[in-house]
Formats: C-alpha cells, sequence, structure tokens
C-alpha cells in the first residue's frame, strides 16, 4: 500500500477525531469553524503534511499542523499523533476549560435523580399553595 500524500479535509478532520462524522466535519467546514492556511476552505480541499489548521469547534479553538495522514478512523491515542498542537493554543483551551469548572461550581444546577413520588408530589403542592 503507497502512502498519502494528500487527502480530503472533511476526511482528516474526522480521521484526527475532531468531529464524529465527516457530515459534522463537513458542515462545520462550510460554516467557516474550519480555516486552512488563515483562509476559509471547502471540505472536499486537498490537504497535505504540513498544512496549518485553526478548527472552531463549540467555545474551544485550536491551531494545529497536520503531521501525517491517514484514511481510516484510528484509536484517539493514534489519531493525536497526526497532528501537533501549538502551546499557545492548549494553555488557550486548558484556561478555558478551568474557567468553565469554575463557574460550574459557583452556580452548581440541582438535578434530581428521579421524578417526584405520590409523598414529594404532595409536599409541593403543599409548599405551592402557601
Amino acid at each position: 500500500m503507497e502512502a498519502l500524500t494528500s487527502i480530503r479535509l472533511d476526511k482528516w478532520l474526522w480521521a484526527a477525531r475532531f468531529f464524529k462524522t465527516r457530515k459534522l466535519a463537513a458542515e462545520a467546514i462550510a460554516g467557516g469553524k474550519v480555516h486552512l492556511n488563515n483562509q476559509r476552505a471547502k471540505p472536499g480541499k486537498e490537504i497535505g503534511v504540513g498544512a496549518r489548521l485553526e478548527i472552531m469547534k463549540d467555545q474551544y479553538r485550536w491551531d494545529i499542523v497536520v503531521k501525517s495522514l491517514n484514511n481510516q478512523r484510528r484509536p484517539a491515542p493514534e489519531a493525536a499523533l497526526l497532528y501537533e498542537e501549538s502551546e499557545e493554543s492548549k494553555s488557550r483551551r486548558q484556561a478555558l476549560i478551568i474557567q468553565q469548572k469554575e463557574e460550574q461550581s459557583l452556580f452548581p444546577h440541582y438535578d434530581r435523580p428521579h421524578k417526584p413520588n405520590k409523598k414529594e408530589r404532595r409536599l409541593i403542592h403543599k409548599f405551592k399553595e402557601g
């Protein structure tokens, strides 16, 4: 089997595990969430080793350089070897994750593990009625 010299951008993003499906990767690219060498690209754009990508997903942003190409989706540790992320990008993302965790600890949401039973419903109605 011969080594790959180029691969579609949407397929590489899927193989590198940035998106769960190729369709989601293609939609993100078409929506301007992925830039190739500081320019918008189309999902079918061929990329090679050394291409610079800027990927925005949710609130997170990755600045990466493509190190390897792979046609198939592999386990996460292997997928992480397909690219190299800049130190600035890593630190920015980690700071955002820490900030989000701190915000969640300030405003805990009370998830009920179950629906109220009959007794609890009575107490709720009694409380609401006064």
